[in-house]
């Protein structure tokens, strides 16, 4: 009976053991895995997150630390040293701004200098910083800035009348980003050999002008005249890509000055659906393209008059210097003829989205501003076809808007001299030649087919045809009429002989056959650039002006290549 009793007992005893312990792993596992959910959730965790948790007396000065708080320290020595810096860079600048502002000076005036510079007893405040990691042997550092300046400016202005007025440049606000690059980064103290400064972007800037002792408005335009050239000298002199360099230890820094590092062609095709700025008729849109905002650097297309989808179909070449940072702009205007022009959109292309030797054919929505775009009104598209062309670029392409390509075999031994090389010696002759290239070849164009053609007649049907038009010569032919039928099917090919396919455009337009006229469906707008770089595409193009319908071509294209003088 004993023997029976301690076994039981001891069963019992052993199966509380084991579920004690079974329930003290499982207690355990439950434990760590809360624990590795907390690290993780730690690990996640932000300086907003962890001041949320914690007041900031509870861990360490460093963690509160915001980017803006980081500063404290910059903004306090800027402020003890800013009265040396201000006697040591108003000579400086005065120095280096003048010759740019006598670059830019306006034609009523004969003469721009500054008869007092001083940066003023407040110190510029320095909001931000940031660390660019883009090349091993630089450190690039921007500097969010803020400065609300006393400066002491004034303008020594004469005509050419003999009257001299001082001009008093006052209320200076600004808000940008001034970049810092330390290169190259070398074994030898301070560890880098030269620094690179410059005026990243220009957030806002503000300044007013008034003349000493009178009104600037009673002379008109001459307000407007002064504060477009400090702009322009502001954007020429230190705005980046522009750069100045300082020279810490001995050496050669050519390498880091302003030197062009690629061609960007445009081509400013079309728009479309422009807004209206006029009470009566259409508007008389222009377009102003530019990389930098420079007059000598900005480029304006010709006026289409009442019209809200003008065709330009005009060629423009940029020089770039910074193809990670820098932008094409486009601006539509109205021309309002002796009034100001009335603004109808802006659009950017950022060159970093470009791929190098390869045309972008891009439609770009026009907003109001390109810095904040709260407004969501619809201005309009503009097309534009894009061609970025690195200098140096040895891929096998061949950009088609450079002389050589232009010239046959022949010609190039013609215009060569007796020793085989080429006569042209410089580069500004490179550029006036380039005007002067001329393409010609043999368009062959199939009209395949179209699909979901909106609806014409009465039947739900319509009886489409397509009329192709070369838009310089005017040469034009059609396709067949295909009755009672959304989805035609044509292939039809059609040969055109292009004098200048480089300026040159196809357009594409389709009707509906009726009895006792036709009725316009669409049209598609082609430049001629892509089939001369690739010899032969097939490709479907949206019908513009319709809400719906598709059209399905194949372009071909035989070269001709001549060379003109002009």
């Amino acid at each position: 009976m004993g023997f029976v009793v301690g076994l039981v007992t001891g069963l019992i005893v052993g199966l509380a053991i084991i579920v004690l312990f079974v329930r003290n792993e499982n207690s355990r596992s439950k434990l760590r895995n809360e624990l590795a959910t907390t690290v993780a959730a730690f690990a996640r965790m932000t300086v907003e997150d962890s001041k949320k948790i914690l007041p900031a007396e509870f861990y360490p000065s460093w963690v509160v630390f915001s980017q803006r708080q980081k500063l404290t320290w910059l903004n306090q020595h800027l402020t003890k040293i800013w009265p040396y810096v201000n006697e040591a860079a108003s000579d400086l600048i005065k120095t280096s701004v003048e010759p740019v502002l006598e670059q830019y000076r306006p034609i009523v005036l004969s003469s721009l200098k500054f008869s007092r510079f001083t940066l003023g007893t407040v110190a510029p405040q320095f909001t931000g910083v940031s660390i660019i990691e883009d090349e091993a042997d630089s450190v690039t550092m921007e500097l969010e800035m803020q400065w609300d300046a006393n400066s002491s400016i004034i303008l020594d202005i004469k005509t050419y009348l003999g009257v001299s007025l001082p001009v008093q440049v006052k209320d200076i606000g600004f808000t940008g980003v001034f970049r810092l690059i330390f290169k190259p980064l070398v074994n030898e103290f301070p560890c880098f050999g030269a620094v690179s400064y410059s005026l990243r972007k220009k957030k806002q800037m503000d300044f007013t002008l008034k003349v000493i002792g009178g009104d600037i408005s009673t002379i008109p335009g001459l307000s407007d005249a002064i504060e477009s050239t400090i702009r322009d000298a502001i954007e020429d002199s230190i705005t980046w890509p522009v750069r100045k360099i300082v020279p810490i230890l001995p050496g050669d820094y050519s390498d880091l000055e302003l030197k062009p590092v690629g061609i960007l062609e445009v081509k400013l095709v079309q728009a479309r659906d422009l807004t209206n700025k006029d009470i009566i008729g259409k508007s008389d849109p222009y377009a102003v393209l530019y990389v930098r905002p420079l007059p000598s650097k900005t480029k304006k297309s010709k006026t289409i008059n009442n019209e809200l989808n003008p065709i330009w179909n005009e060629h423009y070449e940029f020089i770039i210097e910074d193809a990670t940072t820098q932008h094409l702009v486009v601006r539509i205007y109205d021309d309002e003829g002796v009034q100001a022009s009335e603004f109808i959109g802006c659009a950017q292309v950022l060159l970093r989205d470009l791929e190098p030797g390869k045309v972008k054919d891009v439609w770009l929505n026009l907003v109001k501003d390109l810095e904040i775009q709260r407004d969501t009104k619809y201005r309009g598209q503009v097309h534009l076809e894009l061609l970025y062309c690195p200098i140096g670029m040895e891929n096998g392409f061949t950009n088609p808007f450079t002389s050589d390509v232009s010239m046959t075999s022949l010609e190039k031994v013609i215009k060569s001299g007796a020793n085989g090389t080429d006569a042209i010696e410089n580069e500004e002759a490179a550029i006036n030649k380039k005007k002067e290239v001329i393409i010609r070849g043999v368009l062959s164009v199939t009209v395949i087919s179209a699909e979901d053609l909106p609806v014409a007649d009465l039947m739900g049907k319509a009886d489409p045809y397509v009329v192709l038009t070369l838009k310089k010569s005017e040469a034009k032919n059609k396709t067949r009429v295909v009755n009672d039928s959304l989805n035609p099917v044509w292939n039809q090919t059609f040969d055109f002989v292009v004098e200048d396919g480089l300026h040159d455009m196809l357009i594409l337009e389709v009707y509906d056959h009726d009895t006792f006229g036709k009725d316009y469906m669409g049209r598609c707008i082609l430049t001629l650039t892509r089939v001369i770089l690739e010899g032969e595409y097939k490709d479907t193009f949206q019908l513009e002006g319709a809400k719906s319908g598709k059209l399905n071509l194949h372009l071909k294209w035989m070269p001709q290549p001549i060379f003109r003088d002009s």
